[in-house]
């Protein structure tokens, strides 16, 4: 996580006083749910409370660890000093360390993920404007690079929006899923702490219960929600992608905005580069990198070890910061984008008409040609026009047996353009619910 590829929001979640002024809501709520049970003194659990406003001290509570090498110790020690030592003796009662860290990192990370929606909501709007914009922008389909037929630059945005939707969908879902806390003792039992405890908390946090933990919540939930970030991740280099290579000289069929005073290269004043979506292809694979580690931490030792503390302390901020600049940095691009279609149109019109061939073929075989004699006639006109550049369309009507075969009128209605379009209204409702 380094400051050029952060926005303010999401790093003030990882900050360390966000994060000790949720270990010290955890604190303040187990007290006022002992006290309600009566196990600790009402006036006890009342004068935690006197540390709402406070902003700890984080240089004197990394003071106080560097002597007891425990950071939660060392905040608990902090937190006396402002409640005072007497009022605060009953703070932690019957609570491990555990139970106030990994119900912290989920509040983080439940947070975290509610910056996430809001950032995927602006590409999914950036997606369906730009679909709806160009949604009949005819341009050339390309199945391993090659030409292959005909679709439109809105159907190219309107299968993103798609992607980014299930994308949605699977991060609602990962929210959900870690949106647990543990307030359950040394190894899971309640034997030191009553389970109302733990549902008091929970519910003043927006947390659920965890249904049974160890010293631990299970790191399952939280590989999933890492492995829901890398394939968001994925998806973005999708887009990313695609875009560079429609920005390539060759093909320049759209290309990242370049503001004014935008220098490409310092040595070729001419360049235009694609520097966002390769940035951006480049931020993929860093969110990516701590899918494994996450995976890795599902294993621990009987109730719990610590393996999995000092990854979570890096991948945490590391994903969510780097994952939410993404976002925000593809929905700019996507919204800015330029778009040429004339470009299109010059590029299927390279190979003049061979975008056709499938429907000649199918046209071929319907009219009584098998399917190995009508492949052979189309390709062999098809391959003169990769190698002498010549209209598809004029070698068809030069050819004795594919006229014979079609006729003169067939022929010329196979090079129809809407045969290709005529069911992108069709798709449109399926994506978006409307045409």
């Amino acid at each position: 996580m380094i400051p050029r590829y952060a926005r303010p929001d999401m790093v003030a979640i990882w900050s360390p006083e966000t994060k000790f002024k949720i270990w010290y809501e955890i604190e303040a709520h187990a007290c006022d749910a002992m006290a309600d049970l009566g196990v600790i003194p009402r006036e006890n659990a009342d004068a935690v409370w006197k540390a709402k406003d406070v902003e700890f001290d984080v240089a004197r509570i990394d003071e106080i660890e560097a002597v007891t090498k425990h950071d939660v110790i060392a905040f608990l020690t902090h937190l006396a000093e402002h409640v005072g030592s007497e009022e605060a003796r009953f703070v932690h009662q019957g609570m491990t360390s555990s139970d106030v860290l990994d119900t912290c990192l989920n509040v983080q990370l439940v947070r975290a993920a509610d910056l996430l929606l809001v950032g995927m909501d602006k590409v999914l709007a950036a997606l369906k404007k730009r679909a709806m914009e160009h949604k009949d922008t005819v341009r050339v389909g390309r199945s391993h690079g090659i030409h292959a037929e005909p679709t439109t630059m809105g159907l190219t945005f309107a299968r993103f929006y798609a992607e980014m939707d299930r994308n949605k969908n699977r991060l609602e879902k990962a929210r959900w899923e870690v949106a647990t806390g543990a307030i359950s003792g040394a190894v899971g039992t309640f034997a030191n702490i009553d389970p109302a405890v733990e549902e008091h908390v929970c519910e003043k946090l927006g947390l659920r219960p965890e249904p049974i933990s160890t010293q631990v919540i299970p790191r399952d939930r939280h590989a999933m929600f890492f492995a829901t970030l890398g394939v968001i991740a994925s998806s973005i280099e999708n887009i990313a992608v695609e875009i560079r290579h429609m920005q390539r000289t060759e093909v320049l069929e759209g290309a990242e905005f370049f503001s004014m005073g935008q220098k490409g290269s310092s040595a070729m004043p001419h360049k235009k580069n694609p520097v966002l979506t390769e940035n951006l292809t480049g931020l993929a694979r860093l969110v990516r990198m701590t899918v494994i580690p996450a995976m890795e931490n599902v294993a621990l030792w009987h109730e719990r070890d610590i393996s999995h503390s000092s990854v979570e302390r890096g991948i945490g901020p590391d994903a969510t910061v780097t994952l939410d600049f993404a976002l925000h940095r593809l929905a700019g691009v996507i919204d800015k984008m330029l778009i040429f279609p004339d470009n299109m149109l010059d590029n299927m019109n390279k190979f003049p008409g061979l975008v056709m061939s499938q429907r000649v073929l199918l046209a071929l075989t319907q009219a009584g040609v098998s399917r190995e004699d009508a492949y052979s006639m189309v390709q062999r006109n098809a391959l003169k026009v990769w190698e002498e550049r010549l209209d598809f369309r004029e070698l068809l009507l030069a050819d004795e047996a594919v006229v014979e075969a079609l006729g003169v009128d067939a022929i010329n209605e196979k090079f129809d353009m809407g045969y290709h379009t005529k069911h992108v209204d069709t798709i449109f409702k399926r994506v978006f619910g409307e045409s």
